[in-house]
């Protein structure tokens, strides 16, 4: 899936959130809620900003931390799971707890 197709897919995902955002960034995409910047679209990818109560459940779920490239990684956003991805009402959850969490 092209990067721009997936953006398409995240935000149509997203869509009953309100102020929520994306914008072009790094190669990437950044989504925002409000101004508040929780969520990286990369090659592919969708990333959420875990704090310490959520980032639990993605490294029990086996996720992997958002490195751009060998030498960067950013420790507190993690890959959501697939399951959770093609699941709309479920995505829209995960979203409000990133949001809500690290705000």
């Amino acid at each position: 899936m092209k990067q721009d197709s997936f953006k398409d897919f995240v935000a149509d995902q997203l869509s009953e959130i309100s102020e929520l955002r994306i914008r072009s960034m790094f190669g990437g995409y950044g989504i925002y809620h409000c101004s508040y910047f929780f969520g990286i679209i990369y090659k592919g990818r969708l990333y959420f900003k875990t704090s310490e109560k959520t980032k639990e459940k993605y490294i029990e779920a086996k996720m992997e931390v958002f490195q751009p490239n060998s030498k960067m990684a950013l420790r507190n956003y993690f890959e959501v799971p697939s399951e959770v991805l093609e699941d709309k009402l479920e995505l829209q959850k995960w979203t409000e707890e990133s949001i809500r969490a690290n705000k």
